[in-house]
């Protein structure tokens, strides 16, 4: 593996995905860090799966198709808030199951595809995909390092319930209109 071709694949991963830093975050005090890491892993690679097949030109993903991704966001994070109006002391926690997390990835992933098919189709795809696959590790981990500071963790634990559907429906709603 060239050197310059790792680092230049690390540098496309962090922009690309630095906004899932806050999202992982999120996902810590709901479920396991192992459904967070599966679901990551499972969105990630069907991101991966459409980049690829879409940079050797088999297959062309309309723009109009990302844009309903957002539909997946929006409807989980309606769910959750939906459960918010419950006054008990336990509120409805968001589907955090590892299919829940795995769509919630993939569907704020559709600007990661728009810029990896190009990449991929001008400077190859092996060392990318498995930097890529090395760095969802290296995000999780972030996502839970930023989860278990003391600060963030008590503001999640005391406002995560209410943030988690209102950055969810955020970015279903920045999907739907960004890829109009």
């Amino acid at each position: 593996m060239n050197a310059g071709t790792v680092g230049q694949a690390i540098g496309l991963f962090a922009i690309t995905n630095v906004d899932d830093l806050v999202l992982i975050a999120l996902f810590f005090p709901q479920t396991t860090a192992l459904r967070i890491v599966l679901g990551q892993y499972l969105g990630f690679a069907a991101i991966l799966a459409v980049s690829v097949v879409v940079s050797i030109g088999a297959a062309a993903l309309p723009g109009d198709l990302v844009r309903w991704l957002g539909l997946i966001p929006l409807a989980l994070g309606l769910k959750a808030l939906w459960g918010l109006r419950n006054d008990d002391d336990s509120p409805e926690k968001a589907p955090t199951g590892i299919l829940a997390i795995a769509g919630i990835t993939f569907a704020n992933g559709g600007d990661n595809i728009g810029v990896y098919v190009p990449v991929f189709a001008t400077q190859g795809v092996v060392v990318y995909v498995v930097v890529f696959l090395v760095m969802v590790a290296v995000l999780c981990l972030a996502g839970r390092f930023l989860a278990t500071r003391p600060v963030v963790a008590r503001a999640l634990a005391r406002w995560g319930h209410v943030l988690f559907p209102v950055v969810l429906i955020g970015i279903g709603i920045f999907i739907l209109v960004a890829h109009t």
